[in-house]
């Protein structure tokens, strides 16, 4: 993650498998990132699967938010998922591409959203089982009783990342 006064940038990238290999991977995509976060992320996702050439292969997902436009970017190949909860109560979540990044040539999908104040997401790896995201992103709610509810919820068979934020 990097915040700007213009911006904030994350990646989750998960790495296939465990081990050095899958830790080589992640790394790989999420050094590319920091590197180059002023980039947009389609950009920023070209990179990072050009890092992943003769790699194991990541999914990795990209969430860009322009403090001065007031827009979210967000881009995903593989089992990362995305939630964003607009202000207006509106939940999207975008259906993400099925894949992942290993060098080989990649179409992606780049998505933007419109964000007001107090809008919130939430991007997770695969080890999160949700059903009611809603309730849980609304307004009322602090970010720290949102981190407390979804780790009691995460399995132990996988490990798991999730970063959730709430917009100014």
């Amino acid at each position: 993650m990097i915040a700007t006064e213009d911006y904030y940038v994350c990646i989750l990238a998960d790495g296939l498998g465990s081990g050095t290999y899958a830790h080589e991977a992640s790394s790989a995509a999420c050094d590319v990132v920091s590197m180059h976060h002023e980039e947009d992320v389609e950009t920023l996702m070209n990179r990072c699967n050009d890092s992943l050439l003769k790699k194991r292969g990541a999914a990795v997902a990209i969430v860009k938010v322009d403090f001065t436009t007031k827009v979210v970017q967000y881009s995903c190949v593989g089992n990362v998922r995305f939630y964003f909860y607009s202000h207006d109560g509106t939940l999207t979540y975008p259906l993400p591409v099925t894949g992942y990044l290993s060098g080989r040539k990649q179409t992606f999908k780049t998505q933007e959203f419109l964000y007001g104040e107090g809008s919130s997401f939430l991007l997770h790896s695969d080890g999160l089982e949700l059903t009611r995201v809603r309730p849980m992103l609304q307004p009322q709610h602090s970010l720290d009783y949102i981190s407390s509810q979804l780790e009691s919820i995460v399995r132990g068979t996988d490990d798991t990342t999730f970063v959730i934020g709430r917009l100014p």
